[in-house]
Order: C-alpha cells, then sequence, then structure tokens
C-alpha cells in the first residue's frame, strides 16, 4: 500500500483511505485458492482462504464472503470423493497412471494451446508473411511473443493471475491480467518487464548479426529496438504510461532528461517522442507519495538497453543506414 498515511502496525486496512495493507498478498492468495479449487482440492483451497482471512479485517465485505465461501468448501470437502475414487479410471493405464493423473491436474501445461493465442499468433504470423517473407515475418513475430511473454512470465511468478498473450495482426498484442489491488510499483514492474524482454530479444539479434554478417538480423535487431522503444513513450496504454504512474514528479524530470541526453548522444530522435510522454505526465496534478527510485532505475536501465541496441545497428527511425 502506497497512499503514504500513518497506521498502526498492527492494523489490516489504512483507517483514512481503507486501503488494504496486505493487497498484494491477497491477489496472490486468491488466485491459488482459485486455482486448488479448479484442481476440486477442496483442502488445500480452505487452508488457503482462512491464510488470506487473517490478512483483512474482521468486519469487512471481503472478510464475510471469505468466511461464506470456507464454509461452503468444508462442505464440499466432506462430500468429495476420495483422491483414488477420482482417479479409479488412471488403473488401467499400469505404470503410467501416475504420469497420467499428473497431467489431468497439471492443466497449466495447456495454457498455451487456449484457442485465443494459438488462432492469433497464427494470424499474425500469416500477415507478416505476407507483407515481409517468412524469414523476416517469423523474427518479427517472435520479437512481439517475447516482449509479450515478458509481461505474462513477470506476472506470473509474482503468483498474480495472467491470460497468454492475445495479438491483433496489424496493431499489436496484449496480455491481460488483473491488476487491482497491486501497488503502483507493482503495475510499474510488469509493464517494464515487456520491453526488457523485447530489447533483451534484439541485443541477441545483434550478436547474431555481428557473428554471421546477415544484415537478416540487424533488420531484425533495429525494428525490435524502435518498437519497445516506443512503447515506453508515456501516454494512453503503452507500457511507458503505465511505468510512470509510480514516479513522482522530480523522478518524471529524470526520465525527460536521460531521454534528452540519449537522443543527442545517439542521435535517436525517438527518445524525443518518450521524453515528450514524460513532460505530459508532468502536467498531471497527482504523484504517488511515495518516492519510486527502483522504479526509475529500472526504465532507466531499458532506455539505455534500447540505446544500445540501436548505436550498434545504426539508421534512420526503422531503417538501416
Amino acid at each position: 500500500m502506497t497512499c503514504g498515511n500513518d497506521f498502526a502496525a498492527w492494523e489490516l486496512a489504512c483507517p483514512q483511505c481503507h486501503a488494504l495493507v496486505h493487497s498484494e498478498q491477497l491477489a496472490v492468495l486468491s488466485h491459488r485458492a482459485q486455482q486448488f479449487e479448479t484442481d476440486e482440492d477442496f483442502a488445500a483451497a480452505t487452508e488457503t482462504w482462512k491464510k488470506a482471512l487473517a490478512l483483512l479485517p474482521y468486519e469487512s465485505t471481503q472478510a464475510e464472503w471469505v468466511r461464506t465461501h470456507v464454509y461452503r468448501l468444508e462442505l464440499a470437502a466432506k462430500t468429495a470423493p476420495p483422491p483414488e475414487q477420482k482417479h479409479k479410471w488412471a488403473k488401467w493405464l499400469g505404470p503410467l497412471a501416475p504420469i497420467a493423473i499428473f497431467l489431468a491436474k497439471a492443466k497449466w501445461l495447456f495454457a498455451i494451446f487456449k484457442f485465443k493465442f494459438f488462432f492469433s499468433f497464427f494470424a499474425f504470423l500469416w500477415l507478416y508473411f505476407v507483407l515481409w517473407g517468412w524469414k523476416f515475418g517469423l523474427g518479427f513475430a517472435v520479437l512481439i511473443l517475447i516482449h509479450e511473454m515478458g509481461h505474462y512470465i513477470d506476472i506470473r511468478r509474482r503468483g498474480l493471475p495472467a491470460e497468454m498473450p492475445v495479438f491483433l495482426p496489424g496493431f499489436g498484442a496484449y496480455v491481460r491480467w488483473k491488476a487491482m489491488g497491486v501497488s503502483l510499483r507493482t503495475r510499474a514492474a510488469v509493464s517494464l518487464a515487456g520491453p526488457l524482454a523485447g530489447g533483451l530479444a534484439s541485443l541477441g539479434c545483434v550478436i547474431l548479426w555481428r557473428a554471421t554478417g546477415n544484415n537478416l538480423w540487424a533488420g531484425l535487431a533495429r525494428v525490435g529496438g524502435m518498437l519497445n522503444l516506443l512503447n515506453l513513450i508515456p501516454v494512453w496504454v503503452l507500457d511507458g504510461a503505465g511505468a510512470s504512474e509510480a514516479l513522482d514528479k522530480m523522478e518524471r524530470w529524470a526520465i525527460l532528461g536521460i531521454c534528452v541526453v540519449l537522443a543527442v548522444l545517439l542521435r535517436e530522435w525517438t527518445y524525443l517522442l518518450v521524453a515528450g510522454g514524460a513532460g505530459y505526465q508532468l502536467t498531471k496534478k497527482e504523484f504517488p507519495p511515495v518516492a519510486g527510485r527502483a522504479t526509475l532505475a529500472y526504465f532507466a536501465a531499458v532506455l539505455v538497453l534500447l540505446g544500445a541496441v540501436l548505436h550498434f545497428v545504426p539508421g534512420n527511425g526503422f531503417d538501416l543506414k
């Protein structure tokens, strides 16, 4: 919680703004409990909800809902069949039975085959195959995939729920996740994880270009670096906007200054667009009460990484020299 108000260490919610102190941990526990319920492991789900209940104010609406839900789960646990009956069918598979039961429970293994991800990615691939040929089209689509997986992996490693990326041919892609109750700093880190992954992938293309001399890799590096840099402009739904929300006024000035310096040093004028977006963010009246120095350092590091990629593959905009 980052409201900045003072309250006793034992309190579970801010007495002034009523924000929950343990909102991020509650989001993780809630997601974990729902996964247990999906697997019909009602005992584990009940224990997880009870852990969440201990972090909620007793009189809150959320606590009342959890108590009612725990009661229903305890009833369900009493009527659920024993594990040996639930997977009775597996005994016919002999030594393969443990593997079959594991796969039946591990629904997350099949997340990558969800229809929206599978269909949208191949539609995305087809469009860029047609526009640029299969080699560059495939490389471009993979760079976008790596960027989006940067968001997805960062969200999931925090124990938060997220869907696999959905691709919009001709426009881009996005990862849908539940950010309610998550701090501005966490949202900023998730926003920057995509450009970081995309920047590292573009740097990998630079290394392959230097090793092989194949200009295909140079083109992919240049395009990847430019797209990720444009995505850091702090406006609208771009990743830079999500990252800048965690920065106070002085830190937004710092991003503006860093971008101007990088634009002049590298002669990459796209940085001025990022600087302009930072200037727009300075016109807002509200800023977070707690400084986001870690976010500032993260943001600056990604800007420098992308600058290194564009420096090693010189050009104008998306074109090579």
